[in-house]
């Protein structure tokens, strides 16, 4: 069983093998193109948004002062990282997506392995 203790409490993911696949992608509007920016494997929910968090860091440097500020915003939300936290441990996809356009960036952590 894999627990973390949030600000609403104890969690609890009851599987086994389980790991949370992070990935990074780009993708350019309106010409569809894919840029798989990196992949990283987990072992908590909490590692898993850590991780997610971390390269949300690194676009935000890239991007121009305005998107880059609604990056900053999303990593100081905590009440959606408590969300995040929860949709991991009950075995769902978190998602969240960066903008500067035409360039989209997703950021996405979910669950992987042989859940009972």
């Amino acid at each position: 069983m894999l627990t973390y203790t949030g600000i609403r409490g104890r969690r609890t993911l009851k599987a086994r093998a389980v790991g949370f696949l992070c990935e990074a992608v780009a993708y350019e509007l309106p010409t569809g193109r894919t840029f798989w920016l990196s992949t990283y494997q987990a072992t908590t929910p909490r590692l898993a948004l850590r991780w997610l968090h971390h390269r949300a860091r690194q676009i935000g440097e890239q991007l121009d002062p305005p998107q880059a500020r609604h990056v900053g915003t999303w990593l100081a939300d905590r009440p959606e990282r408590e969300r995040a936290l929860d949709q991991l441990a009950a075995g769902g996809l978190y998602s969240h997506t960066l903008h500067e356009p035409p360039i989209h960036y997703l950021l996405t952590a979910r669950p992987t392995g042989d859940q009972t």
